[in-house]
């Protein structure tokens, strides 16, 4: 099956953990601008939208050729900022609400790899639009209880089970240490591919406890029953969180500059 694909960024600017992060220097262009070229990179994308309640980060994003949709600042999650502009974001992409594939890329992964997205889009169609589609790596036993690290209990057929800070599943009997060694965790990469009418229905979602204890967003949608499936990718995508990692993306993009 074919569908439209937009690519949608959610940018808070005032982020509680480090503000401004999104419009950071990094080698010499803002971290979102990083973003958004790497989506603009990935096969099959219609669409790269901002979405973000900042009217400095839409000034930026248009300075740089990207559309860019201003958000309510109450808005308490990146998929609830999506959801406020699914319309514009259906506009965008010219298609129904069923067909179109909306995918949310986080404004701080300036090392995104093009290739998660086109693997996300193909996974889409291959499914036949799922309502969610998000990807999964195979989490090392080092980072296994750290609890920055979102894990995914997965079924068999790879719908997600559930999503916790915790590792999953507790192996009985055995010291926490020799888990990873009984069995595959994953880890959870945070993008999400959404069918545009489960965005259009975000807003009649009950209330999660479970989202409010780990506050994880997605587990809004597990507690609803709205199935989400995922796919093996190999690795985690880097995310600036901290000064500490804004410091560790510059070095990386600089030294990747240098050698290109």
């Amino acid at each position: 099956m074919s569908c439209p694909v937009v690519v949608a960024v959610p940018a808070r600017l005032e982020s509680s953990r480090l503000p401004g992060k999104v419009l950071a220097d990094i080698a010499g262009r803002p971290m979102l601008r990083h973003v958004l070229e790497r989506c603009g990179q990935a096969r099959g994308v219609d669409h790269v939208v901002v979405c973000t309640d900042s009217e400095l980060v839409r000034e930026a994003a248009a300075a740089w050729g990207f559309a860019a949709l201003i958000t309510s600042p109450r808005c308490s999650s990146g998929s609830e900022r999506l959801a406020s502009v699914v319309d514009a974001l259906m506009a965008a992409g010219g298609g129904l609400a069923a067909e179109t594939l909306v995918i949310n890329v986080q404004g701080d992964q300036p090392l995104l790899d093009p290739s998660i997205i086109e693997a996300m889009v193909e996974r889409f169609r291959a499914l036949g639009a799922p309502p969610v589609l998000t990807p999964v790596y195979p989490l090392e036993a080092a980072k296994l209880h750290d609890p920055n690290v979102v894990k995914v209990l997965r079924a068999a057929d790879g719908r997600a089970i559930t999503f916790s800070r915790s590792a999953l599943p507790h192996v009985r009997d055995l010291p926490p240490e020799l888990w990873a060694s009984r069995t595959t965790y994953w880890g959870h990469v945070g993008l999400y591919g959404y069918r545009a009418d489960v965005l259009a229905g975000w807003g009649a979602l009950p209330p999660s406890p479970l989202e409010q204890l780990e506050k994880l967003e997605q587990l809004r949608l597990i507690e609803a029953g709205v199935p989400i499936a995922t796919f093996v990718v190999e690795q985690d995508c880097f995310s600036v969180d901290t000064a500490e990692q804004l410091e560790q993306a510059r070095r990386w993009l600089s030294s990747s500059a240098a050698g290109a």
